[in-house]
């Protein structure tokens, strides 16, 4: 397995490759298969829409919340097409990060001119 920071300059990598071929203002659905399949592209496992159950003192609730994709079973990826990224946003990566164990996360907006300027990493 790659090192996490290799790792995260690898899909930081595919979504600029993204971003360069279809720049802002797409729906985030559109950015998450473009971006898998760039992922793909560069022979990285991965994983989509991936279910997050919530666990709540004993309680298991399902809930419905989905992580967007996870790279190599160990980064999560958040990904956005928003005019503004909220700390709501960022709230929801760490929170998607605890409930999946995984320790690094990245929030991506596409919906940026450069895109260096929607790309958040968090580290638990």
């Amino acid at each position: 397995m790659l090192l996490e920071e290799q790792l995260t300059e690898q899909i930081i990598g595919a979504a600029i490759e993204v971003h360069r071929e279809l720049g802002p203002g797409l729906l985030e659905s559109a950015y998450e298969q473009c971006f898998c399949h760039e992922l793909h592209l560069r022979e990285l496992q991965f994983r989509c829409q991936i279910d997050l159950p919530v666990q709540y003192k004993g309680l298991k609730l399902d809930c419905e919340y989905r992580i967007d994709v996870v790279v190599e079973d160990s980064v999560v990826v958040e990904l956005k097409s928003v005019e503004q990224v909220l700390p709501i946003h960022q709230a929801q990566l760490l929170t998607y990060l605890r409930l999946s164990g995984k320790k690094v996360g990245l929030l991506i907006n596409f919906n940026v001119a450069v895109l260096k300027n929607g790309i958040i990493r968090r580290i638990l």
